[in-house]
């Protein structure tokens, strides 16, 4: 085995590179700073001169309005809305305030759910705690529609009764093709 030493002599055409002990960096922490400074800087430009463009713009629209008929009376600007003006708005409104609009619904149901209370005085409606209806369908059980075991009963006795047939009426057949034709058949 031939021992050959890899020296570290540039070649003609390489340039000279002095490594005195470390590696050289590509990028300093210095450039990086400055590029985010110039970042920054460059998006508060832009922040101001949209700002100032619609400032511009505001002022610029509410300068050249038609001037207002005198029977006219002028309104609130209609862009600012109160809790006051969130009332008169149509329906369906958006949420002022998911939670506690939310809770107050819920509140309401279980306050609903849990009471007595009429629904219909003249009918006698009551509504009742869920409770309540809960261990009266355990003691009585639940209700038997009576209607429906008549009908079943009262359609199984036109089946075994005799039937009685109509006298049928004959038909002449420039009737009977009419009537077809009429039905769409």
């Amino acid at each position: 085995m031939s021992e050959d030493r890899v020296t570290n002599q540039p070649t003609p055409n390489q340039p000279k590179v002095h490594h005195d002990g470390f590696e050289q960096e590509d990028l300093s922490s210095r450039s990086a700073l400055y590029f985010l400074a110039g970042l920054v800087l460059v998006g508060l430009v832009v922040y101001l001169i949209v700002f100032g463009m619609y400032r511009f713009l505001d002022s610029y629209e509410t300068a050249h309005q038609p001037p207002l008929s005198p029977m006219v009376t002028p309104q609130a600007d209609t862009r600012a809305v109160t809790p006051e003006n969130a009332e008169t708005f149509p329906q369906p409104r958006l949420e002022e305030n998911e939670r506690t609009q939310l809770r107050s619904f819920i509140e309401d149901q279980d306050r609903k759910l849990a009471t007595y209370d009429w629904l219909d005085k003249d009918r006698g409606t009551v509504r009742i705690p869920i409770d309540r209806a809960m261990e009266l369908i355990e003691q009585r059980g639940l209700p038997v529609h009576v209607e429906a075991a008549s009908s079943a009963q009262s359609s199984a006795a036109q089946n075994s009764a005799p039937k009685e047939s109509a006298p049928v009426k004959k038909q002449t057949p420039k009737a009977a093709k009419t009537k077809a034709a009429a039905s769409g058949k």
